[in-house]
C-alpha cells in the first residue's frame, strides 16, 4: 500500500500554510467539499469526509440557498473557501457573483460571510492567490477575467481589475471570448487564463498588493481547439492545458521569470477517434509531479499520463472509466492517495486508489449521490488551527 504523504509535505502542496501547526500526526481522514449546480433551495455546497485508509466518502453537510456555487477555491489559510455563482443576473446586475465562507474547523460547516459580483456573466473557474490577498475569477459567459481582494476576515471587497479577452485585429467576424479558467503561477507573480472561444492561454502580471492584472502575452492554440482548464507542475517549469474540443492535452514550457509559455507536445485524452458529444473537461497533476489527469465527457473517463520530469513530456498511461457519465470534475487528495470522480449526469462520485509506481487508476468500490456535482476540494480534517 502506498504510503501517504507527510502532514508538512502535502499542506505545502495544497497551499502556503506556514501559519499553521505542523507538528501534528498526519490526518486519518479529509473534509471533501462539493461544488454544485444547485438547482433548489436545500441544494448549495456539501461537505463529506474521506476516510484515506479505505476510500470511503461520508456525508456531513450541506450549505443550501446558494446559487450555482458550481466551482470552488480554498483559501491558504484553510479558514475560508470561495465560490463561484455561475449565474448571468446577480442582485440585478447583468453579471455572475462570488461568495466568501468561514470554515468551522472543528465541523467543516460553512458560514456565508458576503458576495461580490464577478464583473461578468457566467463565472465559471476562480483562484486565491498564494498570498491569500485576492481571489481571481473566470467568466465563461462575459469573456472576461476578474481580481477581487480579501480582508483578513475573508470577505471580498469588489474587483480592482477586469480584463476583456480579445484578439488584435479582429473586427470583422470578431470571435466570441469564452474564460474558463484562470490559475496562479508558481511563483504567484503571473496568472494564466485559459479562453475555450479564442483558443489562447492568456498570460497576465499579477500585482498581488494591488490586486492588479496586466497583460503579457498569450500562447496560442490551434484554432478550434478550445483550452479549457490549466494546471501548473509544481516543479514550476511545465504547465498544461486540457482542450475541450480536439480532446488533448498541451503540454508547456513555463519561464516564471518572463511568464511565457512555449508549446512541447499535444496529446490525445481519448484511446479512440473523438464521436459526436465527446469533450474533455478537467486537468491536474499529481502532488508528486510524476503523473498527469484529465477527465473525458461522453467517453466517460479519467486519461492518466506519466510525466517526463526532464522534459515535461507526456506518455499515455491508462483511461480509466468513472464508473458515471459526464464527468465535469475531479479531485486528486493532497496526500495523493485518492482520486474521486464527479460525474455530473448522472449525479455521483465515485473514489479511485492511485497507484504510486504507476499514476494508474483502480476503483476502491466507494461511492455517494450528490446532484449535479462540478468541483471537488480538500481539506485536512480536523483542520489544523493557525497560530496568532
Amino acid at each position: 500500500m502506498q504510503r501517504p504523504l507527510p502532514l508538512l509535505r502535502w499542506l505545502a502542496l495544497g497551499a502556503a500554510c506556514a501559519a499553521l501547526r505542523l507538528d501534528a500526526a498526519p490526518p486519518k481522514e479529509l473534509l471533501v467539499y462539493v461544488g454544485t449546480y444547485a438547482r433548489t433551495p436545500e441544494q448549495g455546497i456539501p461537505w463529506l469526509t474521506l476516510d484515506l485508509a479505505t476510500g470511503k466518502l461520508e456525508p456531513k453537510g450541506v450549505l443550501g440557498g446558494i446559487r450555482s456555487p458550481s466551482f470552488l477555491a480554498v483559501h491558504p489559510s484553510l479558514r475560508f473557501l470561495y465560490s463561484v455563482n455561475e449565474i448571468s443576473d446577480f442582485e440585478g446586475k447583468p453579471a455572475g457573483g462570488v461568495s466568501a465562507y468561514s470554515i468551522d474547523p472543528k465541523t467543516g460547516a460553512l458560514t456565508l460571510l458576503n458576495q461580490q459580483p464577478s464583473t461578468g456573466s457566467g463565472p465559471c473557474h476562480l483562484v486565491v492567490d498564494k498570498a491569500g490577498k485576492n481571489v481571481l475569477v473566470a467568466n465563461y459567459g462575459g469573456g472576461n477575467v476578474a481580481c477581487l481582494p480579501l480582508g483578513k476576515d475573508g470577505r471580498l471587497s469588489a474587483a480592482t481589475a477586469s480584463s476583456k479577452h480579445a484578439l488584435p485585429g479582429d473586427t470583422d467576424k470578431p470571435r466570441r471570448a469564452l474564460a474558463h479558467s484562470i490559475n496562479v503561477s508558481p511563483g504567484g507573480g503571473f496568472a494564466a487564463a485559459a479562453d475555450a472561444g479564442l483558443d489562447r492561454v492568456f498570460v497576465y502580471t499579477l500585482d498581488v498588493a494591488k490586486g492588479g492584472l496586466a497583460s503579457a502575452g498569450a500562447a496560442v492554440l490551434p484554432v478550434g481547439a478550445a483550452p479549457r482548464h490549466f494546471a501548473f507542475h509544481p516543479g514550476g517549469r511545465f504547465a498544461y492545458v486540457i482542450n475541450e474540443s480536439a480532446m488533448s492535452v498541451t503540454a508547456f514550457a513555463w519561464d516564471e521569470k518572463k511568464g511565457t509559455l512555449t508549446s512541447l507536445q499535444t496529446i490525445d485524452t481519448l484511446p479512440r477517434p473523438k464521436q459526436a458529444g465527446d469533450s474533455t473537461a478537467e486537468v491536474q497533476v499529481h502532488p508528486s509531479g510524476k503523473f498527469l489527469y484529465g477527465s473525458n465527457r461522453g467517453h466517460d473517463s479519467i486519461a492518466v499520463f506519466a510525466i517526463d520530469q526532464a522534459t515535461g513530456k507526456l506518455t499515455a498511461v491508462q483511461n480509466q472509466p468513472t464508473l458515471g457519465k459526464t464527468p465535469r470534475n475531479f479531485g486528486l487528495d493532497p496526500t495523493g492517495q485518492y482520486l474521486i470522480a464527479a460525474n455530473q449526469s448522472s449525479g455521483d462520485m465515485h473514489t479511485f486508489r492511485i497507484n504510486a509506481a504507476t499514476g494508474k487508476l483502480s476503483p476502491t468500490g466507494h461511492s455517494i449521490k450528490i446532484t449535479q456535482p462540478v468541483c471537488v476540494k480538500f481539506l485536512p480534517f480536523p483542520i489544523p488551527q493557525a497560530q496568532d
